[in-house]
């Protein structure tokens, strides 16, 4: 009797898996496209944030030889004094190293170059190891020989100015003999920003050039060796630094902080790719959706089984959530192993580009990011789909689709499903760097997608209110766009998130490249001269009003501080979380004037009279006293050649940055720094445009009489940063391209899921006459008018962030571009049409029999 006890009135999640387990060993036919956009996204956030810890770690596991040392103490202007000397040599082996900016003037040609000069003494470097191509030893390559120093340099700048090693250069006052080329330098990256090669010479030689003078932009770098290096001993080193030496002014890096300009470009590159993962992954989430519709239609006859036999709508939930969970599940382990390998494959492809060497390892807690990203995405787009089936009649189910409904899942499945996407853009939000950018970039993309979803209703609802067409394909395509199960809404989610981020990421690109050779290259100044003396200011100025005809020349003193408190707050201590942070970063440049400049203008306060002799007055640039929170009649405290000035903000002005001219942050009143030794920097530039050929000849002219000034050509500058932002521009894009991918994996399951219902349209408008040519040209229209109303909107949509990025983060101008419109055109035409038509040629190939029987 045991055979016929009743089973319990409420099956349980047991029993739901046995049978969800059942139907799963029917195999995964129908969810390779569900599988694949999970894995697209998982592996697309795993893999970035492992090559971000990968490159992190490398950072950190060089620290020493990226820094040259445990800790390092840095000057601007000057060295520092036997006092500081004594101290730095207390606390472990010193090696001192002065970099600065200077022109190269080889003696055999009439050729010159800036270099990046950096004068090393014996000891250098502390760690790491420095190679030539010779393989001499660094010292003898920079070694005296008869009465002139050697000099290793970088390939390019024998490559840029045509010369051999053994021939000789003129820097500053003196010659130096290049002996040797520069292979490797273990310290490069923490010299930051370079605008031209390396030049490396002894610092016995730095006197003889006549570089370093009073007011000189050079960079004293001081790095310690400490006896026992450990984490204990360096961070008591540093502490005990501030308070041994006060009023130092130095900036204080550690091995655990060696290149933090370096590091701060890759959390925000590894921050927008994380989020470029999470759209790629919700643009995925309308496969998953479109994959389990599609599914559930297939097995209508099961659940209407199922209900029949007295099965609840929560226990049909149950086995088809579980099913689905396993699915994602095996996505999710493929995207896993695939970002898994991303540090190994990028170590082993990239190996001559990356700046530093990859600690490649599995990381657990990046991988368990993209883990839960997933497992969120797949319940976000499972949830209400399947919530749809828990209500529906088994007769409905018999002659109906079974998300083909209008009616909504029941509350528990809607609140469920608010909740999934509300924890997955909060924990996209939190484990940002840039939280605010962060809340932007979601909020944007949830608008774009609620937004894509009103505009294929849109497009449904224009074309059921169409007036009749004459042409038969015309009229048959309208149809289709509108009538129950059409593609119209897959089509456009899929393709209208990918597009509208590349639009953006094009629209931003291109009005930057323009902002940088038109409008800049246009209003800039043809030369900086730098490092100027107060002696010679009259001399150069007499210069170059004789070589020049119908030149603007401006000329400002020009000094460097750093910030070291705000509001009596110390600046490491400062809240820059609103932004303008990079202010309290490292020294600044600064200047006094006595009256406010002309590419200025006040916003807030007065400008200071012009025999003004008070207290210490600074006028900060408007942006930044907003964002850091500050206001007029606040003070703040900056280090400038060792001595700390308190000076009072007076007022607040705007700036014109895009003109490249002479700005500062902070213009001081003249009586601030009285006494100070400083030099100067002018700016030269001409009404009109002027040939190459007289540029460089002033350059030279500017070089021969005056070798110890440091002249900037702002072409080849803008030229540089022109073609860095391009390499990075197109490196952003082949990253957004995996949102694209994620697209068309959409748009070929959506197709796909459709394949079923258009071989029933297909065969009966066969039997009814329709040939194959006009049913071709029918679905041709269709898809071609989906691909242009997701272009359309790709447009409006891309358009819209690019103008918000250019214009209000960036705080350019935007310009709209049409070749980029026609590009966002062509590609949706092409995919959309392109993958329509492949699927439906296969469509057009079914024999009518088979279909015609089951009907």
């Amino acid at each position: 009797m045991s055979g016929f006890v009743a089973p319990p009135s409420r099956p349980g999640l047991m029993l739901a898996a046995k049978f969800a387990y059942r139907e799963l060993r029917g195999g995964l036919k129908g969810f390779y496209i569900f599988i694949a956009c999970i894995s697209l996204g998982v592996a697309a956030i795993s893999g970035v944030n492992s090559l971000s810890r990968a490159l992190t770690e490398g950072i950190s596991e060089e620290g020493q030889a990226i820094l040259g040392g445990d800790v390092a103490f840095s000057l601007i202007h000057r060295e520092a004094t036997p006092d500081e000397n004594a101290y730095l040599q207390t606390l472990g082996t010193v090696s001192q190293v002065a970099t600065l900016r200077a022109m190269a003037r080889p003696q055999a040609t009439e050729e010159q170059a800036l270099v990046e000069l950096k004068a090393v003494d014996g000891a250098y470097p502390l760690y790491g190891e420095v190679t030539t191509e010779s393989g001499q030893p660094l010292q003898n390559a920079l070694a005296e020989h008869d009465g002139i120093w050697g000099a290793a340099a970088d390939l390019s700048l024998l490559a840029r100015l045509g010369l051999d090693v053994g021939d000789s250069v003129d820097i500053g006052n003196s010659t130096v003999r290049i002996t040797d080329i520069l292979t490797k330098e273990p310290d490069k990256l923490a010299g930051g920003v370079e605008f031209g090669p390396r030049l490396m010479i002894s610092d016995q030689a730095i006197p003889e050039t006549g570089l370093v003078q009073p007011g000189s932009l050079v960079r004293w770098h001081y790095r310690i060796r400490l006896d026992n290096p450990t984490d204990a001993q360096l961070n008591a080193a540093i502490e005990d630094s501030k308070n041994a030496q006060p009023s130092a002014g130095w900036r204080i890096q550690s091995r655990a902080n060696a290149a933090p300009g370096l590091q701060r470009s890759i959390n925000r590159f590894a921050q927008f790719l994380t989020l470029v993962g999470l759209t790629a992954l919700v643009v995925g989430g309308v496969g998953v959706a479109n994959a389990i519709r599609a599914f559930l239609e297939t097995k209508r006859e099961v659940i209407a089984s199922f209900k029949c036999l007295g099965a609840t709508g929560g226990f049909v939930f149950q086995i088809y959530l579980l099913q689905m969970l396993a699915l994602a599940g095996i996505g999710i382990g493929i995207g896993l192993v695939l970002g898994a390998l991303v540090p190994f494959a990028a170590g082993a492809a990239l190996s001559t580009v990356l700046p530093v060497k990859l600690v490649t390892s599995i990381y657990p807690t990046e991988l368990g990011l993209g883990l839960i990203y997933g497992v969120l995405t797949a319940l976000a787009f499972a949830l209400w789909p399947l919530g749809r089936a828990h209500d529906v009649p088994p007769t409905a189910l018999f002659r109906d689709l079974v998300a083909a409904g209008t009616k909504l899942p029941r509350r528990r499945y809607i609140s469920a499903t608010v909740l999934t996407v509300i924890l997955l853009g909060g924990i996209a939000i939190f484990m940002a760097a840039d939280k605010s950018l962060a809340t932007v970039y979601i909020s944007a993309s949830a608008a774009a997608f609620l937004l894509l979803g009103f505009v294929a209703r849109g497009i449904m609802g224009a074309a059921r209110r169409m007036p009749q067409v004459k042409s038969t394909e015309l009229r048959l395509a309208i149809a289709n766009i509108h009538r129950p199960g059409a593609l119209t809404p897959s089509v456009v989610l899929s393709l209208g998130l990918g597009l509208s981020l590349l639009v953006a990421l094009a629209l931003i690109d291109g009005n930057l490249r323009r902002e940088l050779t038109t409008t800049m290259a246009d209003d800039a100044p043809s030369f900086f001269f730098v490092d100027i003396q107060s002696h010679e200011r009259d001399a150069f100025r007499s210069l170059l009003d004789e070589e020049t005809t119908n030149a603007q020349i401006r000329s400002v003193p020009m000094l460097r501080g750093r910030i070291t408190s705000l509001r009596g707050i110390p600046a490491d201590e400062y809240d820059t979380s609103r932004g303008s942070g990079w202010i309290l970063r490292g020294d600044r440049g600064i200047t006094y004037e006595a009256t406010i400049p002309d590419n200025a203008s006040l916003v807030q306060g007065e400008w200071w009279p012009e025999d003004y002799t008070g207290k210490p007055l600074v006028s900060f640039e408007e942006e930044a006293v907003r964002e850091l929170g500050l206001s007029i009649g606040d003070e703040l405290t900056i280090n400038v050649l060792g001595r700390e000035l308190t000076a009072e903000i007076a007022n607040t002005r705007n700036i014109e940055w895009e003109s490249l001219g002479i700005n500062f942050v902070m213009i001081f009143s003249p009586n601030t720094f009285t006494g100070a030794p400083h030099a100067h920097l002018m700016t030269l530039g001409w009404e009109n445009e002027v040939p190459v050929s007289e540029e460089l000849g002033l350059l030279r002219t500017v070089s021969n009489a005056f070798p110890t000034v440091t002249t900037v050509r702002v072409k080849d500058a803008i030229s540089q940063v022109n073609e860095l932002v391009a390499q990075l521009a197109w490196a952003i894009r082949g990253a957004s391209s995996v949102t694209l991918i994620a697209s068309v994996l959409v748009l070929a399951g959506a197709l796909a899921a459709g394949h079923r219902s258009r071989i029933y349209d297909a065969v009966i408008l066969k039997t009814l006459g329709a040939t194959r040519g006009r049913l071709i040209a029918a679905y041709a229209l269709e898809y071609a008018i989906l691909g242009l109303a997701t272009a359309v909107f790709a447009l409006f949509a891309g358009g819209l962030a690019a103008w918000y990025v250019s214009t209000q983060i960036m705080g350019g101008d935007f310009v709209f571009m049409p070749a980029t419109a026609l590009s966002a055109a062509l590609i949706a035409l092409l995919l959309t049409v392109g993958f329509g038509l492949f699927g439906t040629w296969k469509v057009l190939g079914e024999k009518p029999a088979p279909v015609l029987r089951n009907l």
